[in-house]
């Protein structure tokens, strides 16, 4: 389950990602058509600014567009950026203590999963897991 603020996230760059055209939007626009409050998406469009996501600019011409190719991103990729990190103390492999200094055969991998984040476009599990594939999805209702 996502946190609200996650989903308005993932709706607004789905949405963003829907647009024909590469014309920047401003959050109200985008708001307006999620049925979001402005003001908190305003907040969570700068954020996704922020991880490099989207572009905002302001002025007259300015507002959001998306900075990568949809198919490039996951459903991951946007709710990490506002769920909560949950640390497990707990070995993956085997219920047993694990970090840095006694590491189990999971451990670095698991630890590091933002780095495929920062690497765009690495290899990714599924399209349906993808915001192209879901921006794709005429059936999925964004309000």
């Amino acid at each position: 389950m996502l946190t609200p603020t996650a989903e308005h996230a993932l709706r607004a760059v789905i949405f963003l990602a829907r647009q024909p055209d590469d014309r920047p939007l401003a959050a109200d626009v985008v708001a307006a058509a999620l049925g979001a409050p402005t003001n908190c998406l305003a907040k969570t469009l700068g954020a996704l600014s922020a991880a490099g996501i989207i572009r905002g600019r302001r002025g007259p011409r300015g507002g959001y567009r998306l900075l990568m190719s949809p198919d490039c991103l996951t459903i991951g990729d946007i709710a990490d950026l506002f769920e909560p990190e949950q640390g497990i103390a707990a070995c993956l492999l085997g219920g047993k203590p694990c970090d840095a200094t006694n590491p189990c055969g999971a451990h670095f991998r698991w630890h590091t999963g933002g780095t495929r984040r920062r690497n765009r476009c690495a290899p990714r599990p599924s399209r349906t897991c993808s915001v192209g594939g879901l921006a794709g999805n005429q059936h999925l209702n964004l309000t």
